[in-house]
């Protein structure tokens, strides 16, 4: 069943991505040269019902938080390796299956170059894992544990910056 959810959410997700225009190129290009903020604020929203949500569900002990290990040597290097290939084929990965199912040919370079990073990562794993994969790890911890507060006063202070930044983004003509 859990499948099931999977393919579901992933296709309301698609269609989201789609209705909101965030797969097309222009609105990638304008993200990127810092000119249109349509995909912030679609990424920006799905952050805040996430966390409204998650955290929700775990504090009526449905759901239990499975948080990954924190580890700045995965992270700094993937968030740039990923900021690259964006910015080389102006897509991101929910973007280019989005646009690919769209019908949109360009897309499939930046599917390929997913395939491809995930094979030479999972090559050079072994090495990464004895080196560059421990630097920096602080274990499994969450935001509202570095900073030794209960969620909620975070998650509403999150979501009132965002609404703030959203407003401006507005008033910029962003």
């Amino acid at each position: 069943m859990d499948l099931w959810y999977g393919l579901f959410t992933g296709v309301l997700f698609g269609a989201l991505l789609q209705r909101c225009e965030v797969i097309r190129y222009d609105r990638q290009l304008g993200a990127l040269r810092l000119r249109d903020m349509t995909i912030v604020k679609f990424m920006l929203s799905t952050v805040v019902v996430g966390m409204i949500g998650i955290y929700l569900l775990f504090d009526l002990g449905l759901v239990k938080l499975s948080v990954k290990a924190t580890v700045l040597g995965g992270v700094i290097p993937g968030g740039l390796l990923f900021g690259l290939g964006w910015g080389l084929v102006g897509y991101c990965p929910g973007t280019a299956a989005g646009a690919l199912g769209e019908g949109r040919l360009d897309a499939f370079w930046a599917i390929l170059g997913m395939f491809v990073g995930a094979g030479l990562y999972a090559e050079a794993y072994p090495a990464l894992k004895a080196g560059l994969l421990i630097w920096g790890d602080y274990g499994k911890i969450t935001l509202p544990q570095v900073l030794d507060v209960n969620h909620w006063p975070l998650i509403a202070a999150v979501t009132v910056g965002a609404l703030l930044l959203f407003r401006w983004f507005e008033k910029k003509g962003l």
